[in-house]
Order: structure tokens, then C-alpha cells, then sequence
């Protein structure tokens, strides 16, 4: 073990602020909570924190198509009659709304994992955190399962520059749809994706049967689950295929992707699973000991999400957080025990022993099968950043805002030139 992880910590105040709708099972207003938790229990003070940069659009297309892009960057709430067509091409809509400042909270939430990758990239910390990622579901060119940008994609993306091989882990209780898709067909990538499976489950996908095709074949690795799993036969599985993972894979790093919706009672999920069983596969994975970006992902139950990421931030700086929730600015959303562990659930384990053998050894007898530890040839290393030059003087300079001055703006920067916004509503909901 590393005497001491250096771990930076990414978060920006606006990715909170925006608003699904108000049936919309998708609360951003979570970060915000799981922020001034960690901030109540003075994790802050153990980590780097930053403010990640907003994704330019150059950026967000290393991945995704530059039209969906473009037409992410133009939709409003106000125009979204105009664009009925591309609503449909794009997938938005229902699951994938059109809502104010739909563009920048892509930006923000891809710029920091796109930000964890680069520090680890340069060795700049161990670990990288970013809460707001984990949006696993986006294609290349649609949006899909309340996510726009495959923030993860392009995380990974960036290790792949650096590292000959990238493993990714999913825990959320949804399967790693998009992460697949996109390195289905490599072997630089194995993606792991531990989740619910059935005909009328959300995304449908994830058969352990899929393995991946041509060069990615048998690096795609999928544990379908059934409702009810709980910590003991999860933590089994878990622990048991990530280490014969890494035996056949050799990875030189690590995307973990932490959903919370994988926790019991839920309000999308199906599975048992309790905060201290979700965090002991957070601890398992950081005592690898590799180059390791952590994400959040889905999770509907706002006040367990920010109980359980809040925990995993303990867990990844090896501190074990007291079970009274300290005083913070939404103490109330804890009540009435304010306690920060919440217990497994009472749904019936639909996993028998037999079933997870079966699996088990169905994966592992697919990890048998591949090449160990492939060969790559490693390419010249792009530079970091594709951004545009800026001509500071053509710049009108009534729009020329000092980026100092910028980050000190506490509001959203619509809300000085669109009359008042009220995020109030955001409060409201539970």
C-alpha cells in the first residue's frame, strides 16, 4: 500500500443548479447535498479540490459526434418545437429532457472527469474523484437513460494516452451500456459492469453471453443480477472476478463508476445493497493500488446517494466517517435519525448460490480465453488540450470577463443577463 493517497476532488457549485422537471427521477441537486456532507465532515481539508474546466465542444467530440454536439450546444426549452426532428434523431425527450442550461451542465460534469483523467495522466494525484460523472449510458450519437455526454468515454479516452490498457468497473444498478458500446470492439479497454438484468430492465443490455467481437473479444465482461442481491453475495462476485481481472488484464488504471442506485430502497433500483457493502467494492478497488478516477452515476434516493458517495470519499482517503451527521446546509433532508449508514433492504435475494456460480464461472472461464495482458503499440501522446486560440482583442470587451472573476461568481451566469432564475424549486422535491 501507498503511505498516503494524494487524491483531487472535482466539483463545481452549478452543476447542482439545473432542473430535470419536476416528475423527473434525475436529481443534480444530489451533488450539492454530497458536497456540503463532505464538506460537514471536513474531507475538504484531506484532499486537492477544484473547480473542473467546461468541456469545450472539441473536446466532448473525441467521442461523440460533432452534430449531436452542436445540437446539444443550440436546444433550449424555449426552441425545442423547432428542432421536433432531431428531438427524435437525438433521442430527447421523456428520459432525456430538454431543460435550461442543459449544454454547460455536459460541460461541467465531462470537464471534470476529462480533469481527473489528465492529473492522473501527469501524476498529479493517485485518485480522482468526480461525483457529478458517471453518465454511462450516452451513445455517440444520442442521449440516452437520463444521460447527454458519456463523460466516462471520454475519461477514458484520455488514460488511453498514457496507459496501454484501462479497466472499467461499474457497480451502478443499471448496465454500463455506452462504456461498452464504445470499446466493444478493442482490447485496450475491459469494461466490467455488475447490474440488474432482465427483459423489462433498463437498458436491456448486458447479457453475460456478451463478450465483445473482433479485437474486443471477451473483453467486455457483464454479471447480469437478479432483484434482491445483497452485500455477502455481491462483495463474493465482486471481489472474485475483479481479481482474476486484474491477473488476465494487467490494466495500468482504473475508471470506477459508482452508481447509487445499486443501494436498497432505491427509488429505480432492485438490490440490497447496504452503504458500508457498496463502499467495501470502492475499498477493494483503491487497494490495487492503481492510477484510480471514481465517479458517481445514477442514484434517486437523493439523500442516500449523498450519504453513500460522502462515505466513499472517506473510504478513498482511508477515513472512517462518525455515524452522527454533522450540522450542514441540508441537515434536514437526514432527519429524524441523522445518521449517515443506512441498512441493507427486505427484498427477497432472487440470486440463488447456484445461479451465481453459474455466472462466475461462465465470466471466468471468458477471462480464461484471452490473450494475457495484451500488446499494444503506443502511439506519440496528443497534447491534452485541442482549445481554439482566442484573440483577446477581437473579443468584444463587454463580454471579456477575467476567468478569476468568473470563478467567483457564486450564481449562474445566466441569471445576470435573464432576469432571475429560481432555482427554488430544486429544494422542493423529494
Amino acid at each position: 500500500m501507498r503511505s498516503k493517497d494524494k487524491i483531487s476532488y472535482f466539483y463545481d457549485g452549478d452543476v447542482g443548479n439545473v432542473y430535470f422537471g419536476p416528475n423527473h427521477p434525475m436529481k443534480p441537486h444530489r451533488l450539492c447535498m454530497t458536497h456540503h456532507l463532505v464538506l460537514s465532515y471536513e474531507l475538504h481539508k484531506k484532499m486537492e479540490v477544484y473547480r473542473p474546466h467546461k468541456a469545450y465542444p472539441v473536446e466532448l467530440a473525441q467521442f461523440h459526434s460533432p452534430d449531436y454536439v452542436e445540437f446539444l450546444q443550440r436546444i433550449t426549452p424555449n426552441t425545442q418545437e423547432l428542432f421536433s426532428n432531431e428531438m427524435v434523431k437525438y433521442n430527447l425527450g421523456e428520459d432525456c429532457p430538454v431543460f435550461d442550461n442543459l449544454f454547460e451542465f455536459c460541460q461541467i460534469y465531462a470537464g471534470g472527469t476529462i480533469d481527473a483523467a489528465r492529473r492522473l495522466n501527469n501524476q498529479l494525484c493517485d485518485i480522482a474523484i468526480n461525483w457529478a460523472g458517471g453518465l454511462h449510458h450516452a451513445k455517440k450519437c444520442e442521449a440516452s437513460g437520463f444521460c447527454y455526454i458519456n463523460d466516462l468515454v471520454l475519461g477514458i479516452l484520455e488514460l488511453l494516452k498514457y496507459h496501454a490498457r484501462v479497466l472499467y468497473i461499474d457497480i451502478d444498478v443499471h448496465h454500463g451500456d455506452g462504456v461498452e458500446e464504445a470499446f466493444y470492439f478493442t482490447d485496450r479497454v475491459m469494461t466490467v459492469s455488475f447490474h440488474k438484468y432482465g427483459d423489462l430492465f433498463f437498458p436491456g443490455t448486458g447479457d453475460v453471453k456478451d463478450v465483445g467481437e473482433r479485437e474486443g473479444k471477451f473483453y467486455a465482461i457483464n454479471v447480469p443480477l437478479k432483484d434482491g442481491i445483497d452485500d455477502g453475495s455481491f462483495l463474493r462476485l465482486f471481489k472474485t472476478i475483479i481479481l482474476k481481472v486484474m491477473e488476465c488484464y494487467a490494466p495500468g488504471a482504473i475508471v470506477l463508476q459508482c452508481g447509487a442506485d445499486s443501494l436498497a430502497g432505491d427509488r429505480l433500483g432492485c438490490f440490497n445493497l447496504s452503504i458500508d457493502g457498496h463502499a467495501a467494492c470502492v475499498k477493494f478497488v483503491k487497494q490495487l493500488n492503481l492510477p484510480l478516477l471514481v465517479t458517481g452515476g445514477g442514484g434517486y434516493t437523493k439523500e442516500n446517494v449523498a450519504r453513500c458517495w460522502t462515505v466513499e470519499t472517506g473510504a478513498l482517503l482511508g477515513v472512517e466517517l462518525p455515524n452522527e451527521i454533522p450540522e450542514n446546509d441540508y441537515i434536514k433532508y437526514f432527519a429524524p435519525d441523522y445518521s449517515l449508514k443506512c441498512p441493507s433492504g427486505h427484498l427477497e435475494n432472487l440470486n440463488s448460490k447456484s445461479y451465481l456460480n453459474t455466472i462466475r464461472q461462465q465470466v471466468c472461464e471468458n477471462l480464461s480465453s484471452i490473450q494475457h495482458a495484451p500488446g499494444v503499440q503506443m502511439h506519440e501522446v496528443p497534447p491534452d488540450f485541442y482549445i481554439p486560440d482566442f484573440d483577446e482583442d477581437e473579443l468584444n470587451p463587454d463580454e471579456r470577463v477575467n476567468r478569476h472573476i468568473q470563478d467567483k461568481h457564486i450564481q449562474r451566469d445566466d441569471e445576470y443577463y435573464e432576469g432571475d432564475n429560481d432555482n427554488d424549486q430544486t429544494m422542493d422535491d423529494s
